[in-house]
C-alpha cells in the first residue's frame, strides 16, 4: 500500500497527491528502525543514498561509474579520521569527509567525463583501484589492512552508543541528501541532464557545455555519495579496505539496476532489497550472497527491464491513464518512457553554458 502510494506520486499526478507520497515516505524513513534491527535500518539509508547518488550519474546522465566506492570509501576514511583526531561532532566529521569526496571527484570527473559507455566506466574504475592502492599502503592515516577502528560518535555530549538513537541523529544528513538528489532531477539543471544522456549531440548545438554538465553532476554524486559513505563510517565505528574495493561499486550499481534507474526512488528500494537479503543470509548462516544476489540480479534483468519501481511505476500509470491530469504537474520524461525529451531552451543571460 505505502509503496503504491508512493508510485501514484512519481507518476503524472497532482501536487497532493505527491506530497502525499513525500509524507508516506517520511512516515516509513521514522518508523524503519521499529521494525528493522537499528544498525541494519542505518545501513539501508546510508546503501539508499549511495545509490540515488550514482543515479544521477547512471539513470539521468548515461554514464555508467565503477569508481563510487572511492568517494563512499575515501569519505569513510577522512570521516574517521577527522572524528578521531579532532574528537568534533560527527556532523562536522562526515561534511569533511563529504568534502573530501568532491576533491577526490574534481580530477577523476575532469579526465574521465570526455569518455562515454564502457571507456568511462573503465576510467572510474582505474582511478578507484588507485585510490584502494593508496588507502592500503598509507598505513599512518588508514590503518592499512586493520583499518580505522573506534571511530566515536560526538554530537555535543549526547550518549549516542545505543544504534537506535545515533539513527534518529544521523538521520537528518541522509534526509538533506535525499531533498539535494530530489532537487537535482526536478530542477531545470536535471532537464538538461536528460537532454544530454538522450542527446548529447543535440544538447551540445543549443549552447550547453555537455562535459562541463557532466563534470558538475559528476562532482555532486560524489558529494551525495561522499555523506552516505560518513554515515556509514560513523554508524559502525570503523572505515576498512572494503569500503574503497571495486566491489562495493558493483554493489551500489546493482542496487540502482534492480529498483530502476532514471526513477530516484527506485535504487533506494533496491538498496533496502540487497541489505535486507545480506542481513537475512547472514543471520540464517547461508554463505550464498554473491550467489543469490547475482541470481536476483538476472532475474531483475530480465522480466523487469525498467527495474521494480520503474515496472511498477508503469503499471500504476496505465491504471491511472485515464484520470484528468494537470499539464503542469508533468515530470521530465525518463528515459524509460518511450520519449525523447525536449531539451531545454539555449542558455542565456545569466544561466549557466
Amino acid at each position: 500500500m505505502m509503496i503504491t502510494t508512493l508510485l501514484q506520486s512519481s507518476a503524472k499526478s497532482p501536487r497532493w497527491a505527491r506530497f502525499a507520497g513525500l509524507l508516506v515516505l517520511l512516515v516509513v524513513v521514522l518508523g524503519l528502525p521499529w521494525f528493522v534491527y537499528p544498525p541494519v535500518a542505518l545501513d539501508i539509508m546510508a546503501w539508499a543514498l549511495f545509490a540515488m547518488a550514482l543515479d544521477l550519474l547512471l539513470g539521468y546522465t548515461g554514464l555508467l561509474s565503477f569508481g563510487h566506492a572511492a568517494f563512499w570509501g575515501g569519505s569513510a576514511y577522512a570521516t574517521g579520521y577527522i572524528a578521531t583526531r579532532t574528537g568534533l561532532p560527527f556532523y562536522v566529521a562526515i561534511l569533511g569527509g563529504a568534502m573530501v569526496a568532491v576533491l577526490l571527484a574534481l580530477p577523476v570527473g575532469y579526465l574521465s567525463v570526455r569518455r562515454t559507455g564502457i571507456y568511462f566506466a573503465m576510467v572510474t574504475l582505474a582511478f578507484a583501484q588507485l585510490v584502494y592502492l593508496v588507502a592500503n599502503q598509507w598505513r599512518s592515516v588508514t590503518g592499512g589492512e586493520n583499518g580505522l577502528q573506534a571511530i566515536p560518535r560526538n554530537l555535543f555530549g549526547l550518549d549516542l552508543s545505543d544504534s537506535f538513537y545515533f539513527y534518529y541523529a544521523a538521520l537528518p544528513l541522509i534526509l538533506a541528501g535525499f531533498f539535494c538528489a530530489w532537487r537535482i532531477v526536478h530542477s531545470p539543471f536535471g532537464r538538461v541532464l536528460v537532454s544530454i544522456r538522450e542527446n548529447p549531440a543535440r544538447a551540445r548545438a543549443l549552447g550547453y557545455s555537455v562535459d562541463r554538465y557532466k563534470l558538475l553532476v559528476f562532482v555532486l554524486s560524489a558529494f551525495l555519495a561522499g555523506i552516505a559513505g560518513g554515515v556509514f563510517a560513523v554508524g559502525h565505528g570503523f572505515a576498512s579496505l572494503q569500503e574503497v574495493y571495486w566491489t562495493t561499486s558493483g554493489k551500489v550499481v546493482i542496487m540502482t539496476v534492480l529498483g530502476g534507474m532514471g526513477t530516484l526512488w527506485g535504487p533506494a528500494l533496491g538498496a533496502g532489497i540487497i541489505v535486507r537479503l545480506e542481513d537475512f543470509l547472514s543471520t540464517a548462516n547461508i554463505d550464498a550472497n554473491e550467489l543469490i544476489t547475482g541470481m536476483i540480479f538476472i532475474v531483475t534483468v530480465l522480466v523487469f527491464r525498467k527495474g521494480i519501481w520503474g515496472t511498477i511505476r508503469d503499471l500504476v500509470r496505465r491504471r491511472t491513464a485515464a484520470a484528468p491530469e494537470d499539464p503542469a504537474d508533468e515530470d521530465p520524461p525518463s528515459q524509460h518512457d518511450g520519449r525523447t525529451p525536449e531539451a531545454p531552451a539555449s542558455p542565456s543571460g545569466t544561466q549557466t553554458r
